[in-house]
């Protein structure tokens, strides 16, 4: 949406097309870009435009306009930055955002503790009741696309406190309902209202390097995976000790204790939001009267165009059909998110066979937790093994991409595994309970390995469009486990005969092993498929134009910050059409002279345009 103008009025025409490589040198300053001081011998008082260094060297072309506005640059204010966040600074934002991610995965499934209690009050049937856990993880899905492009143009803080106000405010009515009628629009306008991983993933891009953000990233998905098994945890003892009202109230003291840490601890991270305010402070104190932030300069009907908002929309979806890559592992992520929601409905069936009461079936759910703690305990040294290969080979493509499914490989079979162990001693006595709790606890190490790798791998490999990328990985868990939690109950009841727990579950082990042979297909053959990818294809020739001019396209923002780059290089008419040439429906072809007016600023994700 936003795209950095050098003034508010700044004219096309004024731009002059390049003609020459030798235009491409125009000169900026007298320096050498290494910071050296020294003159450049054949441009006695110039440097070249594109500098052959690294990022972290890279001095940012200021935009000076026809009314003496500058725009502050990322060097002019780094410290200040979220990159620049002490450690322990860093961690307790984490652990903050953790926390407020559980709350949005813990209200998907602690409604079903209360699905005996509305069918009995409002004579529903459970299947009927069921509604109300689907439409929630349905509309889920679509919120947390909804709310992404948002917080990265009015801040992470404010959009994560709108979403959990507005969330908090629809439990009421689901909690106080004279029907069912409004429990189902409740928790339909709750679902919608939930920002969910748009944005607390986003934050993790805000303060951590995209080569540093590995280990963040693998703590914010526990966040996610743990929440939704939290639910029924809790869930059992409030359905055995409680009237069903009690599951909403409960989420709704969760999300107002939330919403308060996270209103007084948690500070602004987005990068674009925070220059702004730093600009408009210095103004303020006659340190830089005439700086100014990236959304200073830009209209406000430039920043929120309806045309780009549904572009940006429409783009993870459309990635989500046309990327076989995208559409392989959010499939597989998709289908490994949905078997929990699907245990949650199978629970009870599988074991009051053996006498568990209601609150002993939530803590069945124990097994899976461990498994999730144990799948993050093993990424710790995969994550190592991967940052020392990359460093290693930094010139071999599959170092750099298909390595980060490497642990992958081994955890993706534990899904086909933990199924047909949990669905062939899930009979009941004289076989014991525990060999359901192995098979659980397997599909849980699974499951977590499947959305750390995939989510790792797509930020990687789609550059920019990362975040549409993850979108659709995101959109496809909420939506397939919001689509397969109403027919759950009645599929593994009413298939096979007096084996139908087993037969049931031997068909999710056939499904689940399609999915993972997929796995191996994309580690040995990703760098082929990314070559018949249109997003790939292009944002490949856009490295190697910028590589030309001495940038390191892996340093280009991933996760949310990815959209903000999409749409700068859209409106400022940079890259080598990258934007134009994936989605020529909507967007106008570029002329090549115009890609060279580009220099990237790998941190905060905009293309500075020199006028």
């Amino acid at each position: 949406m936003a795209t950095p103008h050098a003034s508010e009025a700044p004219k096309a025409e004024a731009i002059e097309p390049i003609t020459s490589d030798e235009d491409l040198t125009t000169s900026t300053t007298s320096e050498n870009p290494d910071g050296s001081g020294e003159k450049l011998a054949d441009q006695p008082g110039n440097r070249p435009r594109f500098p052959t260094h690294d990022f972290a060297e890279t001095r940012v072309i200021e935009k000076t306009g026809t009314n003496g506005h500058v725009e502050i640059t990322e060097e002019d204010c780094f410290d200040e930055l979220g990159f620049s966040f002490p450690n322990r600074k860093k961690w307790w934002i984490l652990s903050v955002i953790f926390i407020v991610q559980v709350s949005m995965n813990f209200n998907t499934s602690l409604y079903s503790n209360a699905i005996a209690g509305i069918a009995s009050e409002f004579s529903v049937s459970d299947q009927a009741a069921r509604a109300g856990a689907a439409i929630f993880l349905i509309t889920y899905a679509f919120g947390c696309e909804l709310w992404a492009p948002w917080s990265e143009e009015l801040g992470r803080k404010p959009i994560l406190q709108a979403s959990l106000f507005l969330v908090n405010i629809w439990q009421i009515p689901v909690a106080i309902a004279p029907n069912f009628a409004t429990i189902l629009v409740g928790r339909a306008l709750g679902g919608l209202s939930s920002a969910g991983g748009s944005v607390t993933l986003g934050m993790i891009a805000d303060m951590f390097e995209a080569d540093r953000q590995q280990y963040a990233v693998a703590f914010i998905v526990f966040s996610s995976v743990g929440g939704s098994v939290l639910g029924p945890v809790v869930g059992g003892f409030v359905e055995t000790y409680c009237a069903w009202r009690w599951n909403i109230w409960i989420q709704l003291i969760f999300g107002v204790a939330v919403q308060l840490l996270h209103l007084l601890t948690v500070p602004e991270t987005r990068t674009t939001v925070m220059m702004d305010k730093i600009a408009k402070r210095r103004r303020k104190d006659g340190t830089s009267p005439n700086v100014y932030g990236p959304n200073e300069l830009v209209p406000w009907k430039e920043r929120f165009s309806a045309r780009e908002i549904l572009i940006t929309w429409i783009r993870p979806f459309k990635m989500f059909l046309t990327e076989p890559i995208v559409l392989t592992l959010s499939l597989l992520s998709g289908f490994s998110d949905a078997l929990i929601f699907m245990f949650v409905q199978s629970y009870g069936l599988v074991y009051k066979q053996w006498g568990f009461n209601t609150y002993e079936v939530g803590l069945a759910f124990i097994p899976l937790i461990v498994g999730y703690f144990i799948a993050w305990a093993m990424f710790i040294p995969a994550i190592k093994r991967n940052i020392a290969e990359r460093t290693a080979k930094p010139h071999d493509e599959k170092a750099q991409y298909e390595s980060r499914l490497w642990w992958l490989l081994w955890t993706a079979p534990c899904l086909p595994i933990g199924l047909i162990i949990f669905g062939w001693t899930s009979t009941g006595p004289p076989l014991h309970w525990m060999g359901t709790a192995v098979g659980a606890a397997i599909v849980g190490i699974a499951n977590y390995s499947i959305y750390m790798a995939t989510i790792d791998y797509m930020v990687c490999a789609y550059g920019p469009y990362s975040a549409s990328a993850t979108g659709g990985n995101g959109w496809s868990r909420d939506f397939l486990a919001g689509v397969l939690t109403v027919p759950a109950t009645p599929f593994f009841q009413n298939i096979g005969g007096k084996n139908h727990l087993p037969y049931a579950f031997t068909i999710l082990f056939c499904i689940s092993l399609l999915l993972v042979v997929a796995v191996y297909v994309i580690y040995y053959r990703g760098p082929e498929l990314r070559k018949r990818s249109p997003f790939a294809q292009q944002l490949s020739i856009a490295r190697e134009e910028m590589a030309t001019g001495g940038h390191r396209l892996s340093r280009m923002p991933t996760g949310s910050r990815a959209n903000s780059f999409a749409r700068s290089a859209q409106n400022v008419r940079t890259g080598t059409n990258v934007e134009s040439s994936v989605e020529a429906s909507v967007e106008a072809s570029v002329d090549r002279w115009e890609c060279k007016l580009g220099d990237y600023d790998g941190r905060n994700g905009h293309v500075e345009l020199d006028q």
